[in-house]
Formats: structure tokens, C-alpha cells, sequence
């Protein structure tokens, strides 16, 4: 009996302390900040961003069907379209990359960095009956603009030379320098334009206390049970890394097939790789955000997130069976391309899959090679690392910066209550380049996202709201004039 009651004294000891836990698991208390306004000429704004995305601005991912004319006419179209940033701003040219300063008067403050991309992926060939809209139209309809680089990454762009716009005309006069690259070939890497643009800047003796580039966004109803609105602001950015899993058989006619085929043993082992994920887990960043973001939570999922001592493991095995909250816990593994043989009647000696894993910041590229070569590799099957296939995650920016601050601030003042965190880009930036020349390197856009929306990021129906696009103009005055002002 008297262990009976021992029992039940530390069960009701455990159930007190997660419920205090729980209960003390709240959000943390700041001072309140005032929201502005700021009259924008909305259907200016959104003609403008309609007009931007008419220009075809692909980057092919070969070169030579990259269509520079396009690239031309945008070019001038700018330029005629926004003339007051022309005439206020000094313009270098890098390819077709436009970097922009504006000059402040204060010259011993770092300058800061501000940017986006105007080239966009291609339509999927098959697709364009699928567009509601065609997708270079830049239709505007029912309250929303629509076509290809609205979210990826035009609006950003048009955002940005919007918001100068506003600041020049209102007087407006920087004591730090500003700095504005619009980059031309994010999508295939950034080579020649944000590469350029960061060679440039250290050629010049140009070290940025921050930069700001595309990242996640202002995101509406994508976490269950959370009723804010969330700025994820990015302070970091996966890496990449491609390899090629071999399978290996003897050749022939498919007439007379060995028990494993290359192609079979190939397929075993992407199961076997798929089934042995790297591991992953809440820890630094990912915790950050989590912990920030549960905060607003229901209270069964907040009990969890407020007591990980006890419930981390079914945390972390509830989050991994989300596609998207996966991707923040680890380095994700998907396989991409396959190939054979030649011909369907005769047996490949290889048959080859690429994997394409996204680099978590806690682990290097040898970490995943050796860890794909434990799980796969034997006498059939062959680990190959291509040249030149991997980058490594880039640093974690500091989250308690002032440059940090300086975006959390600014859209506050314009969004009112929401929750800012800290997260992981788990696609790639042009960041990977600017953020040599920078201190802390942050990727975020301030529009506002939903999961309907999200779809649209290089697939189809891509579409942003006039009104969120025009609270994205507002951010970026706020963004720009805070941080110019420091």
C-alpha cells in the first residue's frame, strides 16, 4: 500500500510541474510598438507589379536559352517607371544585376543591403492551361495580381523600388548607406549577379552590418492551432549536396535477367537510404522558433513544448511526419533523377539515381556522405560524389542583433500583433553570396503567405494579394527607414 502511495504522490508531482510549466509557457512580454501609416497608391503600386511580371525574365538552366533582350527591356523599364531611385541612387551594372546605393550621411555607420530577385523559374511545359491566368499576363483580378514571379520574386523587387519611391518623394534622407541589388540569375545559382555584386562590395572595402534577402514571410494559418499572424524572419540558409547512388548488375538481354537487376538493387537501396533519414531533432534555431511559436499554441500542444524533458520523443516523431516542419529539424533526402539503360531489351551495368539532400546547419557534407554510405553501400551498390556538387549550410545570423531588431520592428509597426521568430530558409538564396560581405544575413519577404498561396512557389497559379503586396510596400519603408537611421 505504501508504494501504491508513493506512486501516486510522484505522479501528482509530475502532473503539477507540467502543468506549471504549461501554464508558465506564455508569451514573452515587450513593449508594445505603435502601428504607422502610410498612404500608398495601391493601384499604382499594383500596376506596376503587373507590368514587371510581363517581362519573361527566365533563367533557363542552360545559358544559352537565356533570352538578354528580355532582360533589357526590364531594364529600361525600370528605369523609366522609376526614375526618382535613378536620379537619388548611384546605379552599378554587373551583368544584368543592378546594384543601387544610396548614400548616407553618416559614413563611419556600416551600410546595410536590401534585396531581391527579378529572373524567374520557367512555366512547367504542359501546364499553361492550368493557369487561371496566363501565367506572364500580370493579371490583376478580384483583389489579387497573378503570374509568374508575384511571390518568387518580382514583388519583392517592385516592393523595395516602391518603397524608395516613397522615401525620396517624402524627404527622406539616410544616415547609413543603403545599398539595393536586384539580382538577375537567383534561380540558377546567382553566378552572375549577386556573386558579382559581393566581389564587388569587397573590392570596395564595403563590410554590411546586415542584409536582407528573399525568405519566408509573413505566414497566415500554417500552424495549426495558432491564430497570429507569424514573421519568420531566416538566419540561415540550407546547404545542398547531390550524390549518385550506383546499382550495379552484369549486362545482357532482358530475356535472360539476373535474380537483381541493377535497376533492382538501385531500388532497394533508395529504400534503404529513404528509410534511414539523417538524424535530426529540436536544438538551436529549430528550438528557437518552435519554442517561440508554441508559445501560441493551444494548450495540449503547448503542455508538449513546454515540457520537452518528457515529451520530446513524440515531439520530434510528430513533427517528422510533416513535410515542411521535417525539413527544420534535419537534412532532408529526395531523390530526384534516374537513369538506365540505353535501350528497354538491354540490361544496364549502372543504374543511377541522384539525391539531392538539403544541408541542415548541424551537419557537414563528409557527415552525409558517410552517412549515406552506411546505410547503402556494398559490393552492388556505389556512393559517388559528383565534382563541385555541394554547399555547405550557410552560418547562423545572431537572432539578438540590432539588424534583426531593425526587421522585427518595422513590421510590427505595420502588421500590429504578431509573432516574430527566428527560422531556417530550407531552399537557397542569393545570400549564400551577399552574406560574405555582411555581418548578420537575413531572408525574409513581409507579405503575408497562406498554404493556398505557398502552392504557387515555382509551380502553378503563382499569385500574391494587392493588399498583401502593398503591407509588403509599407514594411519595406519601415525596414529601410529604421535601418538607415541607426
Amino acid at each position: 500500500m505504501k508504494f501504491f502511495k508513493w506512486v501516486l504522490a510522484i505522479l501528482l508531482i509530475i502532473i503539477a510541474i507540467i502543468i506549471v510549466r504549461t501554464f508558465m509557457h506564455n508569451p514573452q512580454t515587450s513593449a508594445a510598438i505603435d502601428v504607422v501609416t502610410i498612404d500608398i497608391d495601391e493601384d499604382r503600386a499594383s500596376q506596376h507589379l503587373s507590368q514587371a511580371i510581363q517581362f519573361a525574365t527566365i533563367s533557363p538552366q542552360d545559358p544559352a536559352q537565356r533570352d538578354h533582350a528580355v532582360f533589357e527591356q526590364f531594364i529600361q523599364w525600370a528605369a523609366d517607371t522609376y526614375p526618382d531611385v535613378h536620379r537619388e541612387m548611384s546605379l552599378q551594372r554587373l551583368d544584368d544585376t543592378l546594384l543601387f546605393k544610396w548614400q548616407g550621411t553618416d559614413a563611419t555607420l556600416k551600410p546595410i543591403l536590401v534585396t531581391g530577385h527579378y529572373d524567374v523559374v520557367p512555366v512547367i511545359p504542359g501546364t499553361e492551361a492550368d493557369w487561371l491566368h496566363p501565367p506572364f499576363s500580370g493579371a490583376i483580378a478580384d483583389g489579387v495580381i497573378w503570374g509568374r514571379g508575384a511571390l518568387d520574386d518580382k514583388s519583392g523587387v517592385i516592393a523595395m523600388l516602391e518603397a524608395s519611391t516613397h522615401l525620396i518623394r517624402d524627404g527622406f534622407k539616410p544616415a547609413r548607406s543603403v545599398y539595393l541589388s536586384f539580382g538577375s540569375d537567383e534561380e540558377v545559382g546567382g553566378e552572375n549577379g549577386a556573386r558579382l555584386v559581393t566581389e564587388y562590395l569587397a573590392a570596395q572595402g564595403v563590410q554590411l552590418a546586415w542584409s536582407l534577402d528573399e525568405g519566408s514571410f509573413v505566414l497566415d494559418d500554417i500552424f495549426p492551432g495558432v491564430d497570429k499572424l507569424l514573421a519568420i524572419i531566416n538566419v540561415a540558409e540550407k546547404g545542398t549536396l547531390n550524390l549518385e547512388i550506383v546499382g550495379k548488375s552484369a549486362g545482357g538481354h532482358s530475356s535472360i535477367p539476373p535474380a537483381k537487376t541493377a535497376v533492382g538493387i538501385l531500388a532497394e537501396a533508395i529504400v534503404a537510404l529513404q528509410n534511414s533519414p539523417l538524424p535530426g531533432g529540436m536544438e538551436g534555431l529549430s528550438l528557437e522558433m518552435l519554442d517561440t511559436v508554441s508559445r501560441h499554441m493551444p494548450f495540449v500542444p503547448k503542455m508538449m513544448f513546454a515540457n520537452q524533458w518528457l515529451f520530446s520523443g513524440v515531439l520530434n516523431h510528430s513533427l517528422s511526419q510533416m513535410p515542411v516542419t521535417n525539413a527544420m529539424l534535419r537534412t532532408t533526402t529526395a531523390p530526384t533523377m534516374l537513369s538506365g539503360s540505353v535501350k528497354s531489351n538491354v540490361l544496364p551495368i549502372e543504374a543511377v539515381a541522384v539525391v539531392n539532400f538539403r544541408v541542415h546547419p548541424r551537419d557537414s557534407l563528409d557527415d552525409i556522405v558517410n552517412h549515406v554510405s552506411a546505410a547503402v553501400a556494398s559490393d552492388a551498390v556505389e556512393v559517388r560524389v559528383p565534382d563541385a556538387s555541394g554547399k555547405p549550410a550557410s552560418e547562423v545570423s545572431d537572432w539578438h542583433s540590432d539588424g534583426f531588431a531593425t526587421v522585427s520592428t518595422a513590421v510590427q509597426q505595420v502588421y500590429g500583433d504578431l509573432v516574430v521568430a527566428p527560422g531556417l530558409m530550407v531552399a537557397a538564396s542569393d545570400s549564400r553570396h551577399y552574406s560574405k560581405v555582411a555581418d548578420n544575413a537575413f531572408r525574409f519577404n513581409p507579405f503575408i503567405v497562406n498554404a493556398d498561396a505557398m502552392t504557387g512557389f515555382h509551380g502553378t497559379n503563382e499569385k500574391i494579394k494587392v493588399a498583401d503586396f502593398t503591407q509588403g510596400i509599407r514594411s519595406y519603408i519601415q525596414i529601410i527607414k529604421n535601418g538607415a537611421q541607426q
